[in-house]
């Protein structure tokens, strides 16, 4: 047998056996040039796959080859990294596939994402997600073996694991958040009613301003409108019934018309806005309503105009500054000086002409104000102030905005519409910002409201809805005896055609002559 010499161990150049390991182990080769390049990637590269999916460094490494801890607590790390992985797969394979089924029908994809059970399951894999996946970072930072690496990479890549690990739970708890609010808002302001079906392919809603303040005995909606809406293009029609509208009729049949034959008629106590609290006091006219009050007013509405009212909206007024607050304010062309304040209380301030940003507490007295002008000018702001709000909201404002508008949204919003509804009425939306939006407002001298005609006036809703249908804008048509459409030099999403007994000019400004055509820009 041929016994090879051992090598002296001194001081001398040490053989080919080279340096022991980084733990100290025998049988470790040299290492080669670029191995801290090797490493550097390496680490890089673990951090890479561990944000673009969860646990997979985990999973492709088995367990750090530097770990001296227990078999258990190695195991535990890898069943998480792979449920991670699994749970992510799924979540991608799932978006994937709804994003496919999106392609054929959006607004039945859209609709699973108006139910509670969807919303608030996934807002809590978003909240373990942003709890989850730093913590996988940290892991594989150190599986990347990171501390063993020169002082500047080290530096490089430990800023990189803290800026990932930052991103990592800052988005996933974004949006777990809105998609909480998200449910709490449906939860809050959209009915569990029935589904109402188009009626000869419209959409009819009413929209109430209600005020509940502290002088006010119950709800009194002193703004008052119904939305006719083209279920295919979005072509909108805002009909504006005066709040003093008097001897109102209900529909033929309904248990309120036998209860009123002559209508909601005595005197000056019978104004329109004053049935919502006799609905309310009367729910045994209104059997099956969730709120009697907004029934009543619907079947109101429908007895004015002779439309079938579908849905209705109801916005506080005296939260209607928080929901303004959360969208960040309003731009608003106010033309003439409205004050702040009056009424039984002293004027503390005037809005003044011009451009203006409205905040909230602004928009508010702009909406509502009637010291110094009529009801029907304070009708004109109204539908000005809602103009603006459907004309500069956008999905990437909401989106930034969400959580606020969620939470004034659910105190100042009330509706029977439907949640598996919403989509349906976004996509409306979004259609009728791409029209015109032709308001027609029933005010003297044609429409008087101590003595409505209301054959005129259905007669009018008939004119009206049929010159949308023919797809002729109002600016295209004859002037009428009665309304009198406006010119537009350019395209806008609205234009104005208020009830008046002949053809007047475009308005230049704000006027307290109801009769005149005003164009709704011109007013706001």
């Amino acid at each position: 047998m041929i016994t090879l010499p051992r090598r002296p161990s001194g001081g001398g150049p040490k053989g080919p056996r080279g340096p022991r390991g980084p733990q100290g182990r025998k049988g470790h080769r040299p290492e080669q040039p670029g191995a801290g390049a090797l490493k550097v990637r390496r680490s890089i590269t673990l951090l890479v796959l561990t944000l673009l999916a969860p646990g997979s460094a985990q999973v492709l490494t088995g367990r750090s080859p530097s770990s001296r801890r227990p078999e258990p607590l190695g195991r535990l790390r890898l069943t998480v990294a792979r449920v991670s992985l699994r749970l992510w797969f799924a979540f991608a394979g799932l978006a994937v596939l709804l994003t496919l089924l999106a392609l054929a029908d959006r607004d039945r994809v859209l609709g699973l994402f108006t139910h509670q059970w969807v919303l608030r399951p996934l807002a809590v894999v978003f909240f373990v997600g942003a709890l989850t996946w730093p913590l996988l970072l940290v892991d594989a930072w150190r599986i990347g073996q990171a501390p063993e690496l020169g002082r500047r990479s080290r530096r490089w890549i430990a800023l990189l694991t803290a800026v990932l690990m930052i991103a990592t739970f800052a988005v996933p708890l974004a949006l777990g958040r809105r998609v909480w609010a998200g449910a709490d808002l449906l939860s809050g302001v959209f009915g569990s009613g029935k589904d109402s079906a188009a009626v000869d392919g419209r959409y009819n809603v009413l929209l109430l301003g209600g005020d509940t303040g502290p002088t006010r005995v119950g709800t009194r909606p002193d703004s008052i409108h119904l939305a006719s809406i083209d279920e295919k293009s979005g072509r909108t029609a805002l009909f504006s019934l005066p709040r003093n509208l008097q001897n109102v009729p209900f529909p033929a049949g309904t248990p309120a018309a036998e209860a009123l034959p002559q209508g909601w008629s005595c005197g000056d106590d019978c104004l329109l806005n004053a049935i919502y609290k006799y609905g309310s006091d009367n729910p045994q006219l209104f059997p099956g309503a969730q709120d009697p009050g907004a029934e009543a007013m619907m079947q109101a509405a429908e007895g004015v105009t002779g439309l079938k009212v579908n849905y209705y909206v109801i916005i506080d007024l005296q939260g209607f500054e928080e929901l303004i607050n959360a969208v960040g304010g309003v731009d608003i062309n106010v033309v003439a000086r409205t004050p702040i304040g009056g009424g039984g209380s002293k004027i503390h301030g005037w809005i003044e002409p011009g451009e203006q940003h409205l905040d909230g507490y602004h928009a508010l007295w702009y909406a509502r104000s009637r010291v110094t002008t009529s009801d029907y000018d304070r009708m004109a702001r109204q539908r000005c102030v809602m103009t603006a709000m459907v004309n500069q909201l956008d999905p990437a404002k909401v989106l930034r905005n969400f959580q606020g508008i969620a939470a004034a949204g659910s105190q100042v919003v009330a509706t029977d519409v439907p949640a598996g509804r919403l989509p349906a009425f976004l996509d409306l939306a979004q259609k009728a910002k791409r029209n015109e939006i032709e308001s027609v407002q029933f005010v003297p001298p044609v429409i008087v409201p101590k003595h409505p005609d209301f054959a005129e006036i259905r007669r009018q809703v008939t004119e009206t809805i049929d010159r949308l249908e023919g797809g002729s804008p109002a600016k295209d048509q004859a002037p009428s005896t009665t309304a009198a459409p406006v010119k537009k030099q350019d395209p806008e999403p609205a234009s104005e055609a208020v009830i008046s007994p002949a053809p007047a000019p475009e308005a230049k400004e704000a006027t307290s002559s109801p009769s005149a055509a005003v164009d709704v820009r011109s007013v706001c």
